[in-house]
């Protein structure tokens, strides 16, 4: 059974930092790439940084670019995403996702599995 379970959002103030995982199972790591994608009410989804594992190739959407970094620890099926410098306007629900890696790394809505969310709030 495949498994994306996320943690580590919560509320922080603008300017603040947060550190989402995402601990993955059911699949083999390195044949997918994993990512991040966040909703906030109101808006569509957009995919905001993924990687693939097997090489650590990264995209990261030009909004959070230089604030945003995804990683990942192959030894332990886990990917990160450090946020810092946050924005109220980053308030959302934030889905780890993963899908077969494509040859070009990106976010797409097409990702195969997705993990039930978590909420993460800058206030200002």
């Amino acid at each position: 059974e495949v498994q994306l379970v996320e943690s580590g959002g919560g509320l922080v103030q603008a300017g603040g930092s947060l550190r989402l995982s995402c601990a993955a199972s059911g699949f083999r790591f390195d044949d997918y790439a994993i990512g991040w994608f966040r909703q906030a009410p109101g808006k569509e989804r957009e995919g905001v940084a993924c990687i693939a594992p097997d090489d650590g190739s990264t995209y990261n959407a030009d909004s959070v670019k230089g604030r945003f970094t995804i990683s990942s620890d192959n030894a332990k099926n886990t990917v990160y995403l450090q946020m810092n410098s946050l924005k109220p306007e980053d308030t959302a629900v934030y889905y780890c996702a993963a899908g077969i890696r494509p040859y070009y790394i990106a976010c797409y809505d097409t990702f195969d599995y997705w993990g039930q969310g978590i909420q993460v709030t800058v206030s200002s």
